[in-house]
């Protein structure tokens, strides 16, 4: 019995905590704009690669990289200021969005 209520309890607590890291599609799409040069409309790529439909958590933990200045790829000197100024929230809802298209 016991085991069974601590494993329920863990999968609340991983379930609440993904739920937390969850962005906001329509908060993403109002940043979205200023990805739009590189990234295309619909996000199907151009000068950037494509990011319609890819994984939230991947583009999430890119951008991240790109903000701390890590060198990610060819483009990295275009991404790192873009994302210099965005908190893990504008990160998490462009990554829901982008994933969403």
């Amino acid at each position: 019995m016991k085991k069974t209520i601590l494993a329920a309890t863990a999968a609340g607590l991983m379930t609440f905590g993904m739920a937390a890291q969850a962005g906001d599609i329509q908060a993403g799409q109002g940043a979205y704009s200023t990805c739009m040069g590189c990234h295309g409309m619909q996000g199907q790529g151009g000068v950037g690669p494509a990011v319609a439909g890819r994984d939230a958590g991947e583009l999430a933990e890119l951008m991240k990289k790109y903000r701390a200045g890590e060198q990610v790829g060819p483009m990295t000197a275009m991404m790192a200021p873009m994302a210099a100024g965005l908190s893990d929230a504008d990160i998490a809802n462009l990554a829901a969005y982008m994933a969403s298209l």
